[in-house]
């Protein structure tokens, strides 16, 4: 992740006190004894948690049509949250943090006055400019990341460069230094739009993103007058992540979960992530009915996910080196309902993917406690790369074991994925993924109510183990071998750069 200098709201001291080891939940007076964790999962109902959908829901509609972060939606929802746990018992807890956020007021693009569908790069620089369409190199391994392959004739152009290799700020400050005055990045992926982000704020040319087969249309009118109109706000602004934690349990060995809160500035964000705060706010609302557990349980919705990952990089950064080794493993649920779905496992011991960030010992151990669930239950399920391009990515910097779910967003859906769990293949996961039609409407309730209920089973297994990153137990948690018989197929990435939901780059 490429990541700037942020200013927390909450000191070190505070946060030491607030998250490691403090009373956060008063005992219910009248708890039950505890289920087995297959008995635990069954009380996590997909009507419950489709309520707190709905109430998601309710919440955008009320606020603009949006839940992002630093607008009065996305406090809302993080009121709703804290008003459920407190009334279920939880003493909640709010990191107030800064952070930069951009939001797009205009995107357009003409070539030869032609219209064509173009999306502002995140932080992009803003400007209404007009040059001569150029061109890179179409087959070019590394096109547009070194220098080089700026030629004099750049200057004063709109610059048309595929994806591919660096990341589009790479690109973008390039053809900002060889004089370019406008930059087009055309996807290497067919029929999926480029939704690009720069990272931060960065000075120079304006820069948006087009399909493939946008991009190869125009490489055929190279010296045609482009026109690119991109004005994006760039501004700091503060939100929170809500924090909080059993009283019970073994601080040493605290087992935490974690969605983000917040949704894209267009759009309601149901399916991203309304359906993985819902999930583990349903767990967190079962879990203080039952007697205190043997580890340590934290729950965390984050904010600004959708700007950086900043809430989960704040909170990892604000704790000290002794409380981040008290985390014994960090559970991600990022969108767990998608309308095409697939049920992917974070490929943690690198089955199916090499990841490209350094997986933490432990975080297999962790991976098999779903699959094994998976496994016991018939569910098919296939691996998801681990690429630490979710809210993980902080806890696995630091060396904390990690491992969540996923159904799959802008990635096209295979023949394959279709023979395990139904759904159109050559067509994205989540066709209405960072959309103002992500509502309701799109969210597969098989699929939420499978991950939800998968979401407690690990909760309380984990929770409940002495020993919960030792596989030489018999815990029902545990599973000795990784079954795929019913699950082996390609996963699902989310296809997104390190720095949120938008691409940054584009690993092959």
């Amino acid at each position: 992740m490429s990541r700037r200098t942020r200013r927390s709201a909450l000191t070190l001291g505070t946060a030491a006190a607030t998250f490691a080891g403090s009373v956060l939940l008063a005992a219910p007076a009248s708890a039950g004894g505890n289920p087995h964790p297959h008995g635990f999962a069954q009380r996590v109902s997909t009507e419950e948690v489709a309520a707190h959908l709905a109430a998601f829901q309710e919440i955008a509609d009320t606020h603009g049509g949006n839940r992002a972060s630093g607008t009065p939606g996305y406090d809302a929802s993080a009121d709703y949250v804290q008003q459920l746990l407190e009334e279920a018992g939880y003493q909640v807890e709010r990191q107030y943090f800064d952070f930069v956020a951009s939001s797009t007021t205009a995107q357009a693009l003409t070539v030869a006055g032609a219209a064509v569908d173009v999306i502002a790069m995140e932080y992009s620089p803003s400007g209404t400019v007009t040059g001569a369409l150029s061109a890179l190199a179409a087959d070019d391994a590394t096109p547009g990341c070194e220098a080089a392959d700026y030629p004099g004739t750049v200057a004063g152009t709109v610059v048309l460069v595929s994806r591919g290799a660096c990341s589009f700020t790479v690109k973008q400050q390039l053809a900002t230094a060889a004089g370019a005055v406008g930059v087009l990045v055309y996807n290497n992926i067919a029929d999926e739009p480029l939704n690009g982000t720069l990272g931060e704020a960065v000075p120079g040319a304006p820069a948006g993103g087009i399909t493939q087969a946008a991009g190869q249309a125009l490489l055929g009118q190279v010296g045609q007058q482009a026109t690119l109109d991109v004005q994006v706000e760039v501004t700091e602004t503060a939100t929170s992540n809500v924090i909080a934690q059993t009283p019970y349990g073994d601080t040493d060995n605290v087992i935490m979960l974690g969605a983000h809160l917040d949704s894209v500035p267009d759009g309601p964000g149901i399916n991203d992530n309304a359906t993985g705060s819902a999930g583990i706010l349903q767990t967190a609302l079962e879990l203080a009915e039952v007697k205190p557990t043997q580890n340590a349980v934290r729950f965390a919705w984050w904010g600004a996910e959708e700007s950086g990952l900043v809430g989960s990089w704040e909170y990892v950064e604000s704790l000290t080196e002794a409380e981040r080794g008290q985390i014994a493993g960090y559970l991600n649920f990022d969108m767990i309902g998608s309308p095409n779905h697939i049920i992917g496992v974070y490929d943690a011991d690198e089955s199916t993917y090499t990841a490209p960030v350094a997986v933490p010992e432990g975080s297999t151990s962790l991976e098999q406690v779903f699959t094994g669930y998976f496994d016991r239950t018939q569910q098919p399920w296939v691996d998801t790369e681990f690429s630490g391009r979710s809210d993980y990515q902080g806890f696995i910097e630091y060396g904390i074991p990690a491992t969540g779910l996923f159904t799959g967003a802008d990635d096209i859906k295979t023949p394959e994925e279709v023979a395990l769990f139904g759904g159109t293949a050559g067509i994205p996961h989540d066709p209405n993924y960072h959309s103002p039609a992500d509502d309701l409407s799109n969210v597969d309730l098989t699929a939420l109510g499978i991950n939800s209920q998968a979401i407690a089973f690990a909760t309380l297994s984990l929770a409940q183990d002495p020993t919960p990153l030792d596989l030489t137990d018999n815990h029902p948690g545990k599973a000795k071998g990784k079954g795929k018989s019913k699950g082996e197929g390609k996963g699902g990435d989310r296809g997104q750069g390190a720095s949120g939901n938008r691409s940054t780059d584009v690993a092959a």
